[in-house]
């Protein structure tokens, strides 16, 4: 059965979006809340979102399950890319179009409000109306997934990832640095609809894949700003660009393998499609 995937996101995006909106009620001091919102609400896809709702509906559950997961995944997102704009990290100027934190309220508040969105992703775990198994289960999945296990020691590797890596040095950053989180949101949404062992293996699977080819696909969005001896390590330069396209699209079939069994898997199959034919 097709999905029509712009029909759907929109709907479950503005499911996020009402989650969103209230989270910092009672924030000190009250100017604090816009700096908190700014990085929000910049018209982002909410991919991670996307993929936690998908794995629920996926093995039986529903949008509602996982919408707290989803709100946290793409909190901690959101802190990442504050912190990687700042002058000690990518040192960029614009994200979306629009002035980054830093630029728009100072590096000392982008700083804090970086450190405020990640605690408040917890807080929306620890305070969700599911059992305590669940909630116990999302922070275990997204504190490892955004940990010195995951996101951040991909960050890490990332600053001391020369133009000369090799293939194996690039993928082991990626699939902590971005893969990480995406693999998180998936396993989050299966969690949150109760899915049984062996289908978390699938969710598991399919999130590790697909966490990887949205990288890759991303390497062949960005080919033409990263060519030249000084840009990042990219499997384009690796790889040549054909050869970076293929590696996405085994990925992705990889993920979509693991996940044909499930009983509704359409939304993954269509976020798995668009993952990789929005660039590549």
């Amino acid at each position: 059965m097709s999905l029509d995937l712009h029909a759907w996101s929109v709907d479950r995006r503005a499911r996020v979006d009402a989650a969103l909106e209230p989270l910092f009620g009672g924030v000190w001091p009250p100017s604090f809340v816009e700096v908190l919102r700014y990085p929000l609400f910049t018209g982002g896809k909410r991919m991670r979102p996307l993929y936690a709702v998908a794995a629920a509906e996926a093995v039986g559950g529903t949008a509602d399950q996982a919408i707290p997961p989803g709100v946290a995944v793409e909190l901690v997102h959101t802190y990442s890319l504050v912190h990687d704009d700042l002058p000690a990290m990518d040192d960029d100027d614009e994200r979306r179009g629009r002035p980054t934190v830093h630029k728009a309220f100072g590096e000392d508040l982008a700083i804090l409000s970086g450190d405020a969105l990640l605690t408040e992703a917890f807080a929306v775990l620890a305070r969700a109306d599911a059992p305590a198994e669940v909630r116990l289960g999302w922070v275990d999945t997204l504190a490892e997934a955004s940990g010195a296990r995951g996101m951040v020691g991909g960050q890490v590797g990332d600053i001391g990832c020369g133009p000369g890596a090799d293939l194996a040095t690039v993928e082991a950053v990626h699939v902590r640095k971005t893969g990480a989180l995406i693999r998180a949101a998936v396993v989050m949404g299966g969690l949150a609809a109760r899915a049984e062992l062996d289908v978390m293996a699938r969710l598991g699977t399919y999130g590790d894949r697909i966490g990887f080819a949205f990288q890759v696909a991303d390497d062949v969005l960005d080919a033409d700003e990263d060519a030249g001896a000084e840009g990042p390590p990219s499997y384009v330069k690796l790889l040549g660009l054909e050869g970076t396209r293929k590696l996405a699209r085994e990925a992705m079939q990889e993920a979509l393998d693991a996940i044909a069994p499930l009983p509704r898997p359409e939304a993954l199959i269509a976020l798995a499609r668009y993952t990789i034919d929005r660039e590549v």
